[in-house]
């Protein structure tokens, strides 16, 4: 979940680079389904984590008033995953070893 939660990070830097804002959702960031290249669909991130939903955990994008923010939680806890994470434009990734999802204030992942 690491390594998808840096792609996001990546293609949310590239985002703002071309656009001039961070990504409302995941599938602005993602290939567009028909047409051109654009703000809708940047492709700039696979089709499948742009659906939300990667190697059993569910992703979240939220816009927040200094940026974004995104959460990673299993779909199947403790089936698919037994640790939640959190992390927004700061790049530091936070988890919980739990359920509960992680937050800011969640244990910093090192």
């Amino acid at each position: 979940m690491i390594r998808e939660i840096q792609t996001i990070h990546h293609a949310q830097a590239q985002y703002m680079s071309q656009f001039g804002r961070y990504a409302t959702t995941l599938k602005e960031l993602g290939p567009p389904t028909s047409g051109d290249v654009g703000p809708q669909a940047a492709d700039l991130i696979p089709y499948n984590l742009a659906s939300g939903e990667e190697n059993g955990y569910m992703f979240a994008l939220t816009t927040t008033p200094q940026g974004y923010s995104i959460n990673a939680n299993p779909k199947v806890y403790p089936g698919s995953g037994r640790r939640t994470f959190f992390s927004d434009q700061s790049n530091v990734i936070h988890q919980n070893w739990s359920a509960e999802p992680a937050n800011a204030s969640s244990p910093e992942l090192k």
